[in-house]
């Protein structure tokens, strides 16, 4: 690696059995009706697995060694279970902090940045820091990226920015449309496709392209699915010389040794992705559909977390929310009546529902 800084319904089914037995499954759970409910920032509401917890734990024993050799053994294990090169995984103390090296080294003054509307605002606010114009682009009908409206934003954009599934809608570009993209950016431009929820999806990941374009960079992260968020690790997928590029302005981003050798653990535990997925989208489901059952409108989503038609300021039911003790997600401009919500555990949605009904 380079050492820079940082199925259907039928499947759905056969899966969620298994979930009762799962000590992750009910862990962080609210104890009692005065709790607040945390439905506001993406995070899981299970944490770490008991493997990675455990991996944690030994990480403390050895915290007085630099941990390189976890941070190897992470992007080579990665890398096999993707079918790519250990030199195209580069290591990060969180996602977010890849996104913003991969801002700082491919917008400036006169190469902006095209994103879309309502998405992750961590790239807008890094290029308007970089002194990079911005170009935001509102989603298409269906609550997916508008591939050829940003395209035609901006000729000399140095960066197309992409999270699929998009957040805060948990809506999903086709590949096609991501295809597309990649075929028809400007020249010199990169496109950087953000795939912090996409173990929630059905949609494919798009890690794989990179062994044929030297001018994608995928990011990856360990705070959604695997409930790390906390112990900020995460993963930036590309040609060397793009995650070169990155560490010009990242140094030497080691993770801490716990966080390195829980990723591990949380990667060498094939079962715990496809059980979470099932939850999150049996959870996930059913509110949208019982919301639906009462009026409201919701994004089509793939990942743990939607957004509501609340069909009045989103501000007044987040508040009003609030006032029983169930945080969910802010307003983003542009859909000044619509809210996110992130999908918690089976008691939390629970609380969500009886407290909306309640009050909206």
């Amino acid at each position: 690696m380079v050492s820079v800084s940082r199925r259907s319904l039928l499947a759905l089914g056969a899966a969620l059995p298994l979930l009762g037995r799962l000590d992750w499954a009910v862990a962080a759970s609210p104890s009692a009706k005065t709790d607040k409910v945390l439905l506001n920032y993406n995070e899981s509401p299970y944490g770490p697995s008991s493997a990675a917890r455990e991996a944690m734990q030994r990480g403390i024993a050895t915290a007085g060694r630099y941990p390189y050799k976890h941070m190897y053994a992470l992007a080579e294990l990665f890398a096999q279970q993707q079918g790519i090169a250990e030199e195209k995984v580069a290591v990060f103390s969180g996602s977010m902090a890849a996104l913003r090296y991969a801002v700082l080294a491919f917008t400036s003054e006169t190469r902006g940045l095209v994103m879309a509307t309502p998405s992750y605002e961590v790239p807008r606010q890094s290029a308007e820091s970089n002194k990079a114009p911005v170009k935001e682009v509102a989603l298409d009908g269906e609550h997916a990226h508008d591939i050829p409206a940003m395209l035609a934003a901006d000729p000399q954009a140095g960066m197309l920015y992409l999270c699929n599934p998009n957040n805060p809608t948990g809506t999903v570009t086709s590949t096609d449309a991501i295809r597309q993209a990649l075929a028809n950016k400007p020249k010199g431009c990169v496109l950087v496709v953000d795939e912090a929820y996409i173990d929630f999806a059905e949609a494919p990941s798009v890690v794989s392209w990179v062994k044929d374009h030297d001018d994608l960079l995928v990011l990856r992260t360990f705070s959604k699915i695997y409930g790390m968020a906390g112990a900020r690790l995460g993963l930036a997928i590309g040609h060397p010389a793009l995650l070169e590029r990155l560490a010009v302005f990242g140094g030497d981003n080691v993770p801490a040794g716990s966080s390195l050798l829980g990723g591990l653990a949380s990667l060498e535990d094939v079962k715990l992705l496809p059980q979470r997925k099932a939850l999150n989208a049996q959870l996930r489901e059913d509110t949208i559909t019982w919301l639906k059952g009462r009026g409201f409108t919701c994004t089509a989503s793939q990942a743990n977390c939607f957004m509501i038609d609340v069909k009045r300021p989103a501000e007044q039911v987040i508040d009003a929310l609030a006032g029983h003790g169930v945080l969910i997600g802010r307003v983003w401009q542009n859909w000044p009546q619509w809210v996110r919500v992130t999908v918690g555990n089976k008691r939390e949605m629970a609380r969500f529902r009886e407290v909306f009904a309640a009050t909206v």
